[in-house]
């Protein structure tokens, strides 16, 4: 049997298992993260509807332009609300009002919800039947703020909901949405139904999340932010050579890609073109099921890529696996390992 890591949630896991693993029947829970992360830095414990309807609506906004379809309801007095703003119907005061009163009518109760329950830290507290007519920010949300891998933060959302509101504009089955990896642009593409390639978002703002913002072999801290000496090198578990022996395009899948530090994937005493150990072939297979447990279409993907079932995905890796090292022979571990984290 494949052995999981035990891990105690940090602040930053509560956080992603809500952007991440959280239900999603519209995209405000997206909006709204990405608006209470504005606030981190503004020092500003309560913050009133009006002032969270600012960043919340324009969000919103941005995302119609792109994305007409931002909920599975076939209507929304809200999200018709954003639409008449883009088309200049309406000012940005009438527009912060209409948030105000109808934009937060589920989201603020629902945002803490991970499988139909509370997860064990509020990052706010509902006090709009208050005298502040708003929320309040807690303790654990300012510390998130402080930590390292709040910088990602922003990033992550942005991704999770690129792929989700991408899967419903498209309106394709579940079953036969594929996401796909351009290696040259290190983006996550899509087809559509006219068969045209539609770039989502990038590979590494989508994945950083499910490895909880660390190297995958060595557990190092590493970053999505492009001008930083920490950024994350989007790597092939199974080497990319491996594509001139008869591997083929599964060799790019979602399923075998993920983020590694610099060191540990170019570095003197890097990875390159060697096999993993088999050891962490186990742990591409905990990331797989962090992927699978998420909704679709990366879920959709890698059931597509690997199988339905835990064991026939076992069998899948194990067989790559098996093929990989009677061409590879070498197999690689990291000099350096941290505290495991996934």
């Amino acid at each position: 049997m494949t052995e999981f890591n035990e891990c105690q949630p940090s602040l930053e896991n509560y956080w992603r298992s809500i952007i991440l693993f959280g239900r999603n029947v519209a995209s405000y829970k997206f909006a709204l993260g990405k608006s209470l992360l504005e606030f981190a830095k503004k020092n500003t414990e309560v913050i009133t509807l009006d002032q969270l309807a600012d960043p919340f609506s324009r969000y919103l906004c941005e995302h119609l332009k792109n994305a007409d379809k931002q909920a599975t309801s076939q209507s929304s007095r809200f999200l018709d609300s954003c639409r008449k703003f883009n088309a200049g119907e309406t000012t940005p005061d009438e527009l912060i009002g209409i948030t105000s009163k109808l934009g937060f009518v589920n989201v603020i109760d629902a945002f803490h919800v991970v499988n139909e329950e509370k997860i064990g830290v509020q990052f706010f507290t509902d006090e709009r039947r208050g005298s502040e007519k708003g929320i309040r920010l807690t303790q654990d949300f300012f510390r998130l703020a402080e930590g390292f891998q709040y910088q990602n933060l922003p990033s992550e959302i942005e991704a999770r909901w690129r792929l989700v509101e991408t899967a419903w504009e498209l309106n394709l089955p579940q079953h036969v949405i594929a996401v796909a990896y351009d290696a040259n642009e290190k983006l996550l593409v899509v087809n559509t139904q006219r068969h045209e390639r539609r770039a989502i978002t990038g590979c590494r703002e989508a994945l950083n999340g499910y490895q909880k913002g660390r190297c995958f072999y060595c557990f190092s801290a590493i970053t999505v932010d492009a001008n930083s000496e920490m950024l994350a090198d989007v790597d092939h578990f199974f080497p990319h050579c491996l594509n001139q022996h008869g591997f083929g395009p599964e060799i790019n899948g979602v399923w075998n890609l993920v983020l590694a530090c610099q060191t540990c994937n170019r570095g003197q005493s890097g990875k390159f073109s060697k096999l993993p150990a088999v050891v962490l072939l186990n742990r591409l297979h905990t990331r797989n099921n962090f992927l699978i447990d998420s909704h679709h279409p990366l879920r959709e993907t890698l059931i597509i890529q690997t199988g339905a079932s835990e064991p026939s995905r076992r069998g899948y890796l194990q067989e790559a696996y098996k093929r990989a090292k009677e061409l590879l022979i070498q197999t690689w571990t990291p000099e350096t390992k941290h505290e495991p984290a996934f």
